[in-house]
């Protein structure tokens, strides 16, 4: 009796100790399930499982493939080069017509796979060589008519005129401008004239562009200094227009530096001067040490001038009813005793107040008689060799035709980079 009285105590106290530290366990879950913070993380972390199951499927199967893939055989596709023609045929039906050779299959290596697919490796676009010509013959003419109907009606001659002489950086500026003047949709003929004679260095350059080519040879060596090439860079021009006028040449004349750049549009604007146009250039001035740039030296040593902003353009400036009122032209006062004397000076290369290449002409006005030649125009006989710009051909230089939108577009760009005058670097 007594010992079943002890077992029911013990129960009981049990019981009603089990009771007191369940309740505020019961109560902390129903607050948390109250909760709507609580709500919130759970969702997160269920989203985010989500997320690396999904993942880790994923990159499993990917290992998974990658493990137990099986080498086999890739068979690639491979052509032989083409065989060198002496002349190439504008006829589509000159054009072979055979498919090209069987694709051959290579040794067995590991499969190249892109997701799910392997890599075929088609010879050609289109089984056929000659749709293909075909395919860029019917573009070629579509561009044309395009040209046509929306370009310009019919275009004059591009003549360019470029002074040039061989030292290290003369193939590498040369083919550049070269390369503008193969992708020029109009009729061009260029302009060589070399200092020191014509060299079989240039001749060989210029050969390559297939282009109609008129290389002249200038007797005088190109000096060592910038103030000296630039006067007898303006000499070489005026030999170039000499060249025009003996000649009779009919276009327009464009002043094309070796180290300059050129845009394609340019070609297309300078097709709208009747006799005398202007395009802005940008001026890239380069110095060759390692201390600050142009424009940084601009921002230091030049407060700022709202009336006359220093923008590195030079070009037509034009009022509001878009005439001409003046000319933008490169501060260079931040560069006072700063810019380079010589070729292989370390400083920064400064450009004249108005460079030749700014400026495009009719040939016509250099002929010693031309249909409705202009007044204004001075006689080219009567030019001198030392004139500053090309603005020194006119009496009235008011009379000049702003182009690229009034001189508001940049059409090429200014640069000068050269190499010391004593460098050697191997022809090729």
């Amino acid at each position: 009796m007594k010992l079943s009285m002890l077992q029911q105590s013990y129960l009981n106290r049990r019981s009603a100790s089990f009771r007191a530290s369940s309740a505020p366990l019961d109560s902390s879950t129903d607050n948390t399930i109250k909760s709507p913070a609580a709500i919130f993380w759970v969702l997160l972390h269920g989203l985010c499982c989500l997320i690396s199951l999904v993942l880790g499927f994923r990159f499993s199967r990917l290992v998974f493939f990658f493990i137990f893939s099986t080498s086999t055989t890739t068979t690639l596709y491979i052509t032989t080069p083409f065989p060198p023609l002496a002349k190439t045929s504008n006829n589509i039906n000159d054009l072979p017509l055979e498919i090209p050779a069987i694709n051959k299959t290579l040794s067995s290596s590991s499969r190249v796979v892109v997701g799910r697919h392997g890599i075929r490796i088609r010879p050609w676009p289109h089984p056929r060589p000659s749709e293909v010509m075909k395919a860029h013959q019917i573009i070629e003419s579509v561009q044309r008519e395009q040209r046509i109907q929306s370009g310009v009606k019919s275009p004059m001659t591009v003549i360019v005129v470029t002074p040039t002489y061989v030292r290290t950086f003369q193939t590498l500026h040369l083919t550049g401008v070269m390369h503008s003047l193969m992708l020029v949709p109009y009729h061009v003929v260029w302009i060589v004239v070399e200092a020191g004679g014509a060299t079989n260095e240039t001749a060989s350059i210029i050969a390559k562009s297939a282009i109609k080519t008129l290389h002249i040879g200038f007797a005088q060596k190109m000096p060592n200094s910038w103030e000296g090439r630039h006067r007898l860079e303006t000499k070489m021009r005026l030999r170039a227009l000499r060249a025009v006028r003996e000649k009779m040449m009919d276009g327009i004349v464009m002043f094309a530096d070796d180290s300059n750049m050129h845009s394609m549009e340019l070609f297309d604007e300078i097709q709208n001067v009747k006799w005398f146009g202007a395009v802005s250039v940008g001026i890239l001035a380069h110095s060759g040490g390692g201390g600050e740039s142009s424009s940084a030296v601009a921002e230091k040593d030049v407060e700022p001038n709202l009336s006359n902003p220093a923008m590195p353009v030079q070009g037509p400036a034009c009022n509001a009813s878009n005439k001409l009122v003046g000319w933008h032209t490169f501060n260079s006062l931040p560069y006072e005793g700063k810019s380079a004397v010589y070729i292989d000076d370390r400083a920064t290369v400064l450009p004249r107040n108005l460079e030749w290449a700014g400026f495009v002409l009719n040939s016509r006005l250099v002929w010693k008689e031309a249909q409705d030649k202009p007044e204004w125009v001075k006689d080219f006989d009567l030019v001198a060799e030392n004139i500053e710009s090309p603005l020194a051909l006119l009496k009235d230089p008011s009379m000049v035709e702003p182009l690229g939108s009034c001189g508001r577009q940049v059409l090429l760009w200014w640069l000068r980079v050269e190499a010391r005058a004593d460098s050697k670097f191997p022809p090729g």
